[in-house]
């Protein structure tokens, strides 16, 4: 019997799976944050405890994993392999990989090994894979370096058109009397002053008060949703232009919560009209675990060929824990 490791590093929360070659789960771990960038020691201690614990639950040892694979958050340039590989190498596994966590939230949502990812949670990143294995990344950076959307900056719009539509140089908004129930404010000039003198920045769950404005026909904040589709548009065509993948039948994933929680199709709607010049790209929501992709990455990188029935066993399994985070939080 083989196995297989894979493991998702965020900026929340570690996973780590071990699957056999019939598609079985045989070891699960699970700790804190695994990117680097956020504190490496933390980061390395998450990753060596998420791991252990599955190693543990399945009574095996690294050397007995006949491939592992690491999905990590901030591993986003060569600088951050710099770091990431020797880490990786401690643990003492003899065949193993690691990239940025968007490939295996790609690998995830599709049955096919290439296609084209969208993130759209707290932040925005996208990339893609094409048939001859090439990969590109498109952001995930910072709104300094191209980037827009997710729900840190759905709420600093949402939040700033209120701000415009209290001094005058925006339209009225539902947002505005939602905000301030929501955020304990009597007025928006009180609001305006606490917000500047203690230099505070609108909370991510404020991005769910423009979704359900829009819902109540309020046209700022379809503008704002609208736009985040156009946004994710231009940052599929970018990934699909680049991996030259025009006239292929894909995938394009969608994953983090705004995209697959999110109420509507204001952000939808806008994204499959900038998908109309691929026909044969096909829109799909990520439902399941991320960290599956990365055993399937784990899989095919010992030549494994991932049949229907290993898709099936894996394809409703849950963490417990996340399933009952999904249900309290929403970005």
């Amino acid at each position: 019997m083989k196995y297989y490791l894979g493991v998702d590093a965020g900026g929340s929360k570690t996973n780590t799976l071990i699957v056999n070659s019939e598609g079985h789960i045989v070891g699960q771990g699970r700790s804190g944050n695994g990117n680097h960038q956020e504190g490496y020691e933390q980061a390395k201690a998450n990753l060596q405890s998420s791991v252990q614990q599955a190693l543990e639950e399945a009574k095996l040892t690294t050397r007995e994993i006949n491939y592992a694979y690491f999905g990590l958050a901030g591993a986003d340039r060569e600088p951050d392999y710099k770091i990431l590989r020797p880490m990786i190498a401690e643990f003492g596994f003899h065949k193993y990989d690691l990239n940025c966590d968007t490939i295996i939230a790609l690998r995830a949502g599709t049955r096919q090994t290439y296609g084209v990812v969208l993130i759209c949670g707290t932040g925005t990143n996208s990339a893609g894979r094409n048939e001859q294995g090439e990969f590109y990344q498109c952001g995930g950076f910072s709104y300094m370096l191209g980037d827009y959307g997710g729900g840190a900056d759905l709420s600093i719009a949402a939040f700033r058109s209120v701000i415009r539509a209290w001094d005058g140089r925006g339209r009225a908004t539902l947002l505005t009397s939602y905000m301030l129930e929501d955020l304990g404010y009597q007025t928006v000039d009180e609001m305006f002053e606490d917000y500047l003198d203690h230099q505070k920045t609108p909370p991510l769950h404020i991005a769910k008060l423009v979704f359900k404005a829009a819902e109540e026909g309020d046209d700022i904040s379809r503008e704002i949703l609208h736009e985040q589709g156009k946004e994710l548009g231009r940052s599929a065509r970018a990934v699909i232009e680049r991996l030259h993948m025009q006239t292929d039948t894909f995938d394009v994933v969608l994953a983090g919560s705004i995209v697959t929680r999110g109420k509507g199709s204001y952000i939808l709607d806008e994204l499959r009209k900038a998908l109309l010049e691929y026909p044969g790209a096909t829109l799909v929501k990520l439902s399941m675990e991320p960290v599956i992709g990365a055993v399937w990455l784990a899989m095919e990188a010992d030549d494994v060929t991932i049949q229907p029935v290993l898709y099936d066993r894996l394809e409703h399994f849950v963490f417990e824990a996340e399933a009952v985070e999904a249900n309290n939080v929403w970005i």
